[in-house]
Order: C-alpha cells, then structure tokens, then sequence
C-alpha cells in the first residue's frame, strides 16, 4: 500500500484551489500556491539527489515557507527532520549528524535570532550533510551567507509540478526529537500512516468537516508534534485556513482572534493563561466568542482554575488531550459523545488503547489508582531513530510506556497526575506537583505557579513553589504559605515561596521545572 502525508496538501489544493491556506500579516498564499511552491521544492530536491530514504532537516518558525517546505520535502520522498528553531550551532550539528540528514532548509533569521548564521555553523561541523538552503524573508534577497544558495535562488524556474513519490505507509515520513531532559535528544521516527490517522482521527474529534471552513490561529510551533499534527496535517486535510504566528504575544493573538474571526485556537496551558491576561478593557470578547468554535490543550496539564476563567470569557470549554511526540502525539481526547470533565485528558481515541501500570509493568486497574500511562495502536512510533536500546526501554509487547503517572476514574476518564521524574518525595511521601499548582491558582493574589522538589538534610526533598501575583496583589511569603498549610495536608503544602515575574519556559510554553529546581 501506498501513502504520501502530502496527500493531506494536495486533496484540499484540488478542491479548494483558491480557498486561503495560510495568512501571515498582510501576505496570504491559496491551496494552489502552496501546492505549486512545495513541488518546486520537491523539485529541488530531486535534482539534487534527494529522495526516497533520505533525510532533511528544516529550521523554520510559523512561516509560510515551514509548510511549503514540510511537503515539498514529503513529496520528494524524504523524511522530514523538524528543529527547534532555538538551537544552537553545536546542537543543529548534533541533529544533523544523528538524523544522518542529507540536506537543510534554514531560515535567516532576525538579529535577536540569528537562526542561519548558527544553522550554517551547525552545517559546516555536520560532514555528512551535502546541501544548505538558507530562507530569506524576501525570496528574491541576495544571500548573506557567502557561498550558501537562498531558496529563491535555487528555486527560481523550476515547474510548479511534480509527481509525488510513491511511499510505503510505514516509511518514515517525520522523525520528531524529543526534548533531551534525560540525555541526548531522541529522534522519533513517525510513519505516513502515523500522522495521517491522528490528523483525521483529530478531525474527528474535533467535529471539523470538509464541508466546514475551519480557521485556525497557529500559535504553537510548526515544527513541535502538537502544531504540526493538530493544527497543520489536520488542518490541512478539510481546507482550513491557518493563520500564522512566528512568535506568541498575548495582545496580538487577541487581535488575531477578533480580526481573522478564528474558530479553532489550540495552545500550551500558559497560552490560555497569557489570552486571559491580555483581554484589556475594549476588546470585543463576545465578537471573538461568537466565532471561537474549537479551543484545544495539550502538551501539558492544563489548571482546572484556568478552564473555568476561559469559559466564563469566550463560552467554550476548552477540551485536553494528552500525547508525546512518540504518539503522532494524541493518544487520548475529550469523549465527543460525553460532556467534557475539566482535568481529565479524556478517553482513548479511536484505534488507541491505554492502560495503567505498576513499576513491574503489571497492570492497575483500581478506580482512581495512580499508574503509568501505557499506550498501544496506529500512533506508536516506529522506534528511536539509530537507537534499539532506547526503543527496547519504552516498548513492551507493542506497548509504549510514557513515564506519565495518571489515575482513571470510574468512567473510564483518565487525569494526569505528574510526570513519574517530576513528582516530589518528601519525608517518604508521594507529592505531585500539579495538584499543589491547582490549589495556588484558586488564591485570587496567584496568577500562575509552577511547584518543583529541591533538596533537604531531612526530609529528602522540600516542596518549592514559584508564584507569579496576579495584577496588583501584595501577598507576602508567609501569607501564602499559611494559606497553603490551612488548604492541603502537611506533608504537602510548600515551605518555601519565591515570587516571580516570569517563568522560564521552552519554545512551545511548557514550562522549564528543571531550570526552577536548579535555583
């Protein structure tokens, strides 16, 4: 059997040719157009010698050259290697080498983001790689790299048609690196028929049709599995327009909100906290409201506190997913036949099985017993790329295991709990961090907080949280924490407050624990 991701591209650009597929400020490109600029670089590629098998890197932020060039390298036959547009030289190196990647494309970048100068450093240390493309802003800009050809350049009259490769639906069609908290980064090698399923099981779930005309506002990063899948394959496949944003500020995704009439925005838990705090006096919420159709969370637990705050604001319920890269990502979603549960991560999606485990793999299966989450179906990763050890430590029988600790209620509904490395054992007691976050964010003087474990002489670790007041709040430490100690349990409440005015977070929002516990 054959299948091509690109499919998803080139079904809509043949149905809906004129329809805008993306916008980003003033400039719009059609269905068509992005059709045509993606076989020109299929075409590129194939003249260079890339096809099927190989491997090419793309550091690009939501531009609409990132799907441009995301199919195009698709339609050549090649595997699609996403990075994170912050990467260093050293690190774009790291990938290079270890994705064996056989071309580039990387964006020029901005003086505050100098992508290319640090792509091209990456790309002189990578031997193996044979070809850097450096993207300019203007396409018929000159190269200010010496001696690296810009895309325009090496795209300039070549047809605008070009014949698919014909790929098999378990070739890799992406290979996503993981964030590398527990060494080196990871590369996940996801299949055609991987990101398909999810993109139209997403659909699904979404209640989008082809018939409808979804229009997506694309603030989480194109090259992460949550952007990538949800809004970009998925959307692509019924002809959504998808309106791009390089990077995330409150205030103009409002703006985007109103002025592009979006119905379906997905983000990161700190998004939707960062929406909220941007809806200054004069924004037209109830016009926004009135348009807003879907509002979608992943990619970390999402506080109950905030769902309420967002649905009291724009009258839609915000429904979590839960997933990893090694996942297409979504595993499990809000049951569209159920009325959605506020903290819940919802149900296996259709063609999805999740279990819970114990430390032996064995399974739990107690009402609200806590377990890792274990997931087996058609979004399982073929493996680590290069790597059959690391693949041997998560798979178990066709089984994933995500190192996610979770509890499923009576009804079948599952909770995040913690991830297992960042729950907190304090004096020989289990603390999870999120539930110590859920109870600070109903304090009226907090506005976001993150809870890590640092070391103690006695009890092993303390609870620490970083608080963030809201707008105009005076609390002190030690009001907080006598607050904290009249609401939760005594091994549990934090005895150490630091008040903050901005938390470090990564590149999709999620927000860096690791960092905070180094403080």
């Amino acid at each position: 059997m054959t299948l091509n991701l690109a499919t998803l591209l080139e079904d809509s650009a043949r149905r809906h040719p004129d329809r805008d597929a993306v916008v980003l400020g003033a400039d719009r490109l059609t269905y068509a157009q992005v059709d045509a600029a993606a076989n020109q670089v299929a075409n590129l590629l194939a003249g260079r010698g890339v096809g099927a098998g190989d491997k090419v890197a793309l550091s690009c932020p939501n531009l609409p050259w990132f799907p441009v060039l995301y199919y195009g390298i698709l339609k050549a036959g090649a595997t699609v290697v996403p990075l994170n547009v912050l990467l260093k030289g050293r690190e774009i190196a790291y990938h290079l080498a270890d994705a064996q990647a056989k071309a580039y494309f990387c964006f020029e970048g901005t003086a505050d983001l100098p992508m290319g100068a640090e792509g091209h450093a990456g790309f002189q240390q990578a031997a193996d790689c044979e070809h850097l493309f450096l993207v300019t802003a203007d396409p018929a800009a000159a190269s200010p790299i010496d001696g690296v050809p810009t895309l325009g350049q090496a795209l300039a009259g070549l047809p605008t048609s070009f014949d698919t490769a014909r790929t098999g639906e378990t070739d890799t069609a992406v290979i996503l690196y993981t964030s590398g908290t527990t060494g080196q980064p990871k590369g996940a090698e996801l299949t055609h028929a991987n990101l398909v399923f999810n993109a139209l099981t997403c659909n699904r779930l979404f209640g989008s049709l082809p018939t409808s005309h979804d229009r997506h506002l694309i603030t989480l990063p194109l090259f992460h599995s949550f952007g990538s899948s949800v809004q970009l394959n998925a959307g692509f496949a019924i002809g959504s327009t998808l309106v791009l944003m390089p990077r995330f500020i409150p205030e103009q995704a409002v703006e985007l909100l109103l002025a592009e009439r979006i119905t379906f925005f997905a983000g990161v838990p700190t998004m939707y906290w960062g929406l909220l705090g941007a809806l200054a006096d004069g924004v037209d919420v109830a016009e926004i409201a009135r348009n807003l159709r879907v509002a979608v969370s992943g990619g970390a637990s999402l506080p109950v506190e905030i769902t309420k705050r967002f649905k009291k604001a724009f009258g839609v319920q915000i429904l979590e997913g839960y997933g990893l890269s090694e996942t297409s990502p979504v595993a499990t979603f809000s049951d569209p036949e159920r009325d959605p549960r506020p903290g819940s991560i919802g149900v296996p999606i259709w063609g999805v099985q999740v279990k819970l485990i114990d430390l032996d793999g064995n399974t739990v299966d107690g009402v609200d017993e806590v377990g890792e989450i274990a997931i087996r179906g058609h979004n399982i990763m073929k493996g680590y790329h290069r790597r059959p050890e690391a693949t041997a430590e998560v798979m178990r029988d066709g089984w994933f295991r995500t190192g996610d600790l979770a509890r499923r209620d009576a009804d079948g509904f599952y909770y995040i709990v913690d991830r297992a490395k960042d729950m907190i054992i304090r004096g020989g007691f289990n603390v999870y961090p999120r539930e110590i976050e859920e109870v600070l964010l109903t304090h009226p003087a907090v506005s976001l907080a993150a809870v890590v474990g640092v070391p103690h002489d006695s009890h092993g670790e303390e609870v620490k949280a970083f608080v963030i007041r809201s707008e105009g709040a005076q609390i002190g430490e030690r009001e907080l924490i006598s607050w904290c100690q009249d609401t939760m349990a005594a091994y549990k409440y934090p005895r150490l407050i630091e008040f903050v005015t901005s938390l470090p977070m990564t590149a999709t929002g999620k927000i860096l624990k690791r960092e905070l516990a180094g403080r």
